[in-house]
C-alpha cells in the first residue's frame, strides 16, 4: 500500500497532503513528493495529514528526513493532524518540528488564509482522494 499526495503553494508557505498509508512501501514516494515541494516553493512546508489512515516508523523517519532536507535548504517542515494512532517521536538531532492539531491551526499559526482556486497552484498524484478541504 502506498500514498497519494498533493502539494499546494498558498502565499509563503506549501501544503504537501498525504493520503493513505505511510509505511515502507510509501516512503520512496513521499521523499519524491519533499522532493517536489522543494523544487516548486519557498518558506515553510506543512504537512498535511488529515487523510493519512496511519504511519509506521519507517514513515516516521521520513517525515524527519524531510524537515532535515527541508532544513538544508533554508526551510522548516510542520505537521498538522498527525494520526491518532501514535505520536512523532523525532530524532535528537531532527530540526524542531512544530505540531499543529489541524490544517486550519497550522494556517492560523502563519496567519494565511486558503487562497480562492484561480490564487493558488496545486499538484497532485492521479489517485489523491475527492473531497477534503482543497478539493
Amino acid at each position: 500500500m502506498t500514498i497519494d499526495w498533493r502539494y499546494t503553494v498558498e502565499e509563503n508557505l506549501g501544503i504537501l497532503s498525504v493520503a493513505g498509508y505511510l509505511g515502507p512501501d510509501a516512503v520512496r514516494r513521499f521523499t519524491g513528493a519533499v522532493g517536489w515541494a522543494l523544487a516548486r516553493g519557498t518558506g515553510p512546508v506543512i504537512v498535511d495529514l488529515t487523510e493519512l489512515r496511519s504511519w509506521s516508523t519507517e514513515g516516521q523517519l521520513a517525515i524527519t528526513e524531510a524537515a532535515r532536507r527541508l532544513a538544508e535548504a533554508g526551510r522548516s517542515l510542520e505537521l498538522a493532524a498527525i494520526p491518532a494512532d501514535g505520536s512523532l517521536v523525532p530524532a535528537a538531532d531532527c530540526p524542531p518540528l512544530p505540531i499543529h492539531a489541524d490544517l486550519a491551526a497550522a494556517l492560523a499559526a502563519h496567519h494565511t488564509e486558503q487562497q480562492p482556486v484561480q490564487g493558488r497552484h496545486e499538484w497532485r498524484t492521479t489517485g489523491w482522494p475527492a473531497g477534503g478541504l482543497f478539493s
